[in-house]
C-alpha cells in the first residue's frame, strides 16, 4: 500500500528546557546491583595493588573493573556474551590509547585521537544497544590513558592487568545467575505487567506507547535467554497477558497484573495466568519465528553518523580549547564533551547542564574529602569505593546526582600514583567541565541531523508495510502456526521504533516541520491491528481448548 509523502520544507528552531533538568526521578529498581557489583568487582585488584605498594596501576585494573557496571538487565545467556565484547571492546580501547601514548607526547595528536575513539565508541555502543553507562566509561578510561606516560614495553602488563580484572568483573556479574537464574527475565516481565496495568487505568496515549515498549523490551529480554525451561514458558504466558491487556484494556483486571508483577519480583515460583491453558502456546508462536536475527551492524551504524560526527569534533573542540588555557589534563575536557551526546540537542542540552551541576558540586565534595583520604592509601581506597557505589546508587535519580560522586571519584584515581595540590586538581576540573560542555554543545548545534526527518519517514514507511503483511495474516483463513505470531511480533517493534524515532527528531535543535498528525495516525492504526491480532489469536486458543 503506498503511502503519500507530504513535503515539509518549514523548518523551526526548538526552545531548549530551562525547568525541571534537575528533578530527581525514583530510583532503579536494580540501583543497588551495577553498585554493589562494581565496588565488588574494584576492590580485590585494588587492595591487591595498595598490599604489593603499585596503587598507581590501578588506572589500569581500573578498566576492566568498570566493566561490571554493564549488562545488569540482560538475561544471564545474554549477559556473558554482552560482558565479554564489553571487556573486549575496554581492551581495545585501552590498547589503541596506550599504544599512541608509548609512541608520541605531542598534545595536539593525543586529543585528536581521543577524540577520533571518542566518535567509535559512541557509535558502537549506541548501535549495539548496550545500555548504560554507554560510551563515557570506554571514554573515560581511553582519554585518560593517552595523558599517561607509557613506554612500549609496559603496555602488555597493563593490558593484562586491565584482561585479569575485567575476566574478575565477569565473574561478578554472572555469580547472581546462581541464585536466581531468571532474574533479569522476571523483571522485565514484571515492568511490562504493571505498565499494561497501568494503560488499563488510565487509556492514555503515553500510557499506551510506555505498555506498547514495555511489552517489546520483556519479548526481547526473554528472546535473548536462550533455552525455554518451565519458568520462562511461563513469563512468556505473562507477557502475552500483558499484550492482551494491551489490546483490549477493558477487559483487563489492573490489580490482577499488578499482583503477578509483585509475584515476580519475589523469588517464588512464577504465577500462570489460568485462563490461557496449555493451548497458549499458539499464542506464543514458533521459537524460530520469533528468534529474528538484528540488522547487520553496518546499517545500524549508518543514523548514527550524526551523532559520531558531533562527538568527534566536540571532543576535539573541547580538548584544543583545554590546550590552550594551560589545563594539564585536557581528557577531562574531552570526557566532559563526550558524556553529552544523546539523541538529540534537546537531550544533549539537558544532559550538559546536569553534567556541569553536578561537576561542580563534585569538586566541593571532593575538598572535603580530600583530607580524609590523604591519611593512607588503605582510606584512598576506601574512599574512591565509596564514591564508586554513589555514583551507581545516585545516578538513575538524575544524572547530576550522580556526578557529583563520579566527579570526587576520578579526581581520586588521579591520586592513586601521587598526591597533588587539591586547588590545582579542583581548579583544572572546574576549567575543564565548563570548556567540554561549551564546546561540546557548540558541536551538537553546528552538526544538525537532517537525518532525523529522513529516518522517521522510513520508520513510517516500515510501520505501514507491516501493519500491511498483519492485517494479511488476519484476513488469511489459515495463516499457518507462527505466521500470524511473526507478523504481530513485527508490527509491535515498528509501533514501538516510529516512537523513539519520532521523539528523537522532535529534540532536534534545527529540524524541518514533523508529520506529527500523521505519525499519530500511524500509531492509532498499528495499535488497532496489534489488537485485531491478539482478538484472533485468543478466538483461535480457545477453539482449540474446547476441540
Amino acid at each position: 500500500m503506498g503511502m503519500s509523502r507530504p513535503s515539509h520544507r518549514a523548518s523551526r528552531v526548538r526552545p531548549l528546557p530551562l525547568t525541571g533538568l534537575l528533578r530527581l526521578k525514583s530510583p532503579s529498581e536494580i540501583w543497588f546491583k551495577p553498585a554493589l557489583s562494581v565496588v565488588a568487582a574494584a576492590a580485590p585488584p585494588n587492595l591487591a595493588l595498595l598490599a604489593l605498594g603499585r596503587l598507581d596501576l590501578a588506572v589500569y585494573t581500573m578498566a576492566g573493573s568498570l566493566c561490571a557496571l554493564y549488562g545488569h538487565s540482560r538475561p544471564y545467556a545474554a549477559r556473558a556474551r554482552t560482558l565479554a565484547l564489553v571487556v573486549l571492546g575496554m581492551l581495545g580501547g585501552l590498547a589503541t590509547a596506550l599504544l599512541t601514548a608509548a609512541f608520541t607526547t605531542e598534545a595536539v595528536v593525543l586529543v585528536a585521537v581521543g577524540a577520533l575513539l571518542a566518535a567509535v565508541q559512541k557509535a558502537l555502543c549506541d548501535a549495539s544497544g548496550i545500555g548504560p553507562p554507554g560510551n563515557v566509561i570506554f571514554t573515560f578510561i581511553s582519554s585518560a590513558s593517552l595523558f599517561a606516560p607509557q613506554t612500549p614495553g609496559q603496555v602488555p602488563g597493563h593490558l593484562a592487568l586491565a584482561a585479569a580484572a575485567g575476566a574478575w568483573a565477569w565473574i561478578v556479574c554472572m555469580a547472581p545467575g546462581l541464585l536466581r537464574p531468571h532474574g533479569p527475565e522476571r523483571r522485565a516481565t514484571a515492568h511490562a505487567l504493571g505498565a499494561a496495568a497501568a494503560f488499563a487505568e488510565t487509556g492514555t496515549a503515553a500510557a499506551r506507547a510506555g505498555a506498547a515498549a514495555a511489552v517489546h523490551t520483556a519479548w526481547q529480554s526473554l528472546l535473548s535467554a536462550g533455552a525455554r525451561p518451565a519458568p520462562r514458558r511461563a513469563l512468556e504466558l505473562l507477557v502475552v497477558r500483558a499484550e492482551i491487556a494491551l489490546a483490549a484494556p477493558a477487559d483487563s483486571e489492573p490489580e490482577t497484573l499488578r499482583n503477578w508483577a509483585r509475584a515476580l519480583r519475589g523469588t517464588g515460583p512464577v504465577p500462570r495466568p489460568d485462563d490461557l491453558g496449555e493451548a497458549a502456546d499458539e499464542l506464543l508462536g514458533a521459537e524460530a519465528e520469533l528468534d529474528s536475527p538484528a540488522p547487520p551492524l553496518h546499517r545500524r551504524l549508518g543514523p548514527l553518523a550524526p551523532l559520531a560526527l558531533r562527538t568527534a569534533l566536540g571532543c576535539a573542540l573541547a580538548g584544543y580549547a583545554s590546550l590552550a588555557f594551560g589545563v594539564g589534563r585536557p581528557y577531562w575536557a574531552l570526557v566532559t564533551a563526550a558524556s553529552l551526546y544523546q539523541a538529540n540537542v534537546t537531550l544533549t542540552w539537558s544532559r550538559g547542564v546536569q553534567r556541569v551541576v553536578g561537576n561542580l558540586v563534585g569538586v566541593l565534595l571532593f575538598a572535603a574529602i580530600v583530607p580524609l583520604a590523604h591519611q593512607s592509601g588503605l582510606a584512598l581506597v576506601l574512599c574512591g569505593l565509596a564514591l564508586n557505589f554513589g555514583a551507581e546508587a545516585l545516578i538513575t535519580r538524575n544524572y547530576w546526582l550522580g556526578s557529583v560522586c563520579v566527579t570526587p571519584m576520578a579526581l581520586i584515581v588521579t591520586e592513586f600514583a601521587r598526591h597533588q595540590e587539591p586547588g590545582a586538581l579542583i581548579t583544572d576540573r572546574v576549567l575543564d567541565t565548563l570548556l567540554g560542555a561549551l564546546f561540546g554543545f557548540v558541536a551538537a548545534v553546528a552538526v544538525t541531523n537532517r537525518r532525523a526527518g529522513n529516518r522517521l519517514e522510513r520508520a513510517l514507511e516500515d510501520l505501514e508495510r507491516s501493519r500491511v503483511r498483519a492485517a494479511g495474516a488476519l484476513a488469511a483463513d489459515n495463516p499457518g502456526a507462527g505466521a500470524l505470531e511473526t507478523a504481530r511480533r513485527d508490527l509491535a517493534a515498528a509501533v514501538v521504533d516510529l516512537r523513539a524515532v519520532a521523539d528523537a527528531a522532535a529534540g532536534e535543535w534545527w529540524q524541518r516541520a514533523l508529520p506529527e498528525e500523521r505519525v499519530l495516525r500511524a500509531e492509532q492504526a498499528g495499535h488497532r491491528t496489534l489488537a485485531a491480532t491478539v482478538r484472533r489469536q485468543r478466538r483461535r486458543t480457545s477453539e482449540g481448548t474446547r476441540a
